[in-house]
């Protein structure tokens, strides 16, 4: 450990994983990043995020001129009527040029696995054991290696061992819903806006894209779905039918897919958990908290906890057990909160759209054309929640839980 602060293990190499590799390195750890496969593989095709995960990538020294098209979002109505608009600061939308950017997952990886130094990355380790020492954390992999080090990050999605490991393994929850995006390139530069656009039961949505060098537009189709039924057979076709009614714009978008740029998955999450840490070993990301699709959050989340994380754990003695223990409480101290409101939010968003009795939905639906219950709990709500964590990021102080706080002020 000689010229280090101590030696991280992070399993799993998603965004999460590479965030918190990054963050810990950029303050003095030695850290190895354990991948399960023979390759990093990018879950997922087509990717939003909020400037808070932007403005960490750029501290942890991920190249992001570029990365993806800037664009402002609205919430509308099949037929096209505005429900709400995203409203961030003058200031926000001239340095982040709205409210979020469109790209390719793999462009996020891309950039990501560049920014890593050489000898980091570990590919075909898949972890089998852990063994919390004490002192420091054993690790025993399917390929025979074994390797020690004094904290452990859990960065290994939903499915986690190491959160199985800390905690059991408790249930997944299935929204019975599911999701088709696709993506396609243009000749010329989009327009920077997206639409979120919902009929009865089904959303139809798109924004800019940028990947690459080449513009171009990412959409999805959500609806409810039988989680034990087959896909399906045709996922363009299927597409096709659901946008009948919507915008023209996201028909031709829709028609003008190749199938190969076409990807389904089920939306599932997990309660939030009342902790993440034990001894010297904690999670980030999707093993901590994953979160629906509808809060466009759950990689822009997981790279905001390695962030803090690095930033917990620079302040501690890396020797000494307490001192860790205390650093991992304070940073998912910090976290819990807002991925806790987050993926709850976009949980009971996606009920709301696709999980409500059929008589209820005119109802709903009223409400949100005609009223202004959808700005204020989306288009005002996020914005603020938005800037604050910005601001946190930017001045960041070593956390003090709310009941230490004045115990601090006294010294």
């Amino acid at each position: 450990m000689a010229g280090s602060k101590g030696r991280i293990a992070i399993v799993g190499a998603g965004p999460g994983g590479m965030a918190a590799a990054l963050a810990a390195i950029r303050v003095g750890f030695e850290v190895t990043l354990f991948e399960r496969f023979a390759e990093v593989r990018a879950a997922g095709n087509i990717l939003n995020l909020w400037p808070p995960p932007q403005k960490v990538l750029k501290l942890i020294g991920v190249d992001t001129h570029d990365l993806g098209a800037p664009c402002k979002v609205f919430f509308k109505n099949a037929k096209g009527g505005v429900r709400a608009e995203i409203r961030l600061t003058d200031e926000v939308e001239r340095e982040y040029g709205g409210g979020f950017i469109g790209l390719l997952r793999w462009g996020l990886y891309q950039r990501m696995l560049e920014a890593l130094p050489p000898g980091v990355l570990r590919l075909d380790h898949e972890l089998t054991c852990v063994e919390d020492r004490g002192r420091h954390v054993r690790l025993n992999f399917a390929n025979g290696d074994q390797a020690e080090a004094d904290v452990l990050i859990g960065a290994d999605g939903i499915n986690s061992f190491v959160r199985k490991h800390l905690w059991g393994d408790k249930p997944i929850r299935h929204q019975k819903l599911h999701l088709v995006g696709g993506y396609l390139f243009l000749d010329s530069p989009p327009d920077g806006i997206g639409v979120l656009s919902h009929n009865r039961t089904t959303q139809v949505s798109y924004t800019p894209i940028r990947h690459e060098g080449k513009w171009g537009y990412e959409w999805w189709v959500l609806e409810a779905c039988d989680p034990d039924a087959p896909p399906p057979a045709d996922l363009h076709a299927f597409c096709v039918e659901r946008a009948a009614g919507f915008s023209r714009k996201v028909r031709d978008l829709i028609a003008a897919t190749p199938r190969e740029h076409l990807q389904r998955w089920p939306i599932r999450d997990r309660e939030p958990m009342g902790q993440w840490s034990k001894g010297r070993v904690t999670l980030v990301g999707d093993a901590a908290h994953p979160t629906s699709p509808y809060a466009a959050y759950g990689a822009g989340m997981s790279i905001e906890d390695g962030y803090f994380l690095a930033r917990e754990l620079a302040g501690a003695d890396i020797e000494d057990t307490q001192a860790v223990r205390d650093a991992l409480q304070r940073y998912e101290d910090r976290r819990k909160p807002h991925t806790s409101r987050v993926s709850q939010e976009a949980y009971h968003t996606g009920r709301m759209f696709h999980h409500l009795p059929a008589p209820l939905r005119p109802v709903r639906d009223l409400v949100f054309d005609h009223t202004g219950f959808l700005q204020r709990m989306v288009g005002d709500a996020m914005p603020q929640h938005i800037i604050s964590q910005l601001a946190e990021i930017e001045d960041a102080p070593p956390y003090v839980p709310a009941h230490r706080r004045g115990e601090a002020a006294g010294r």
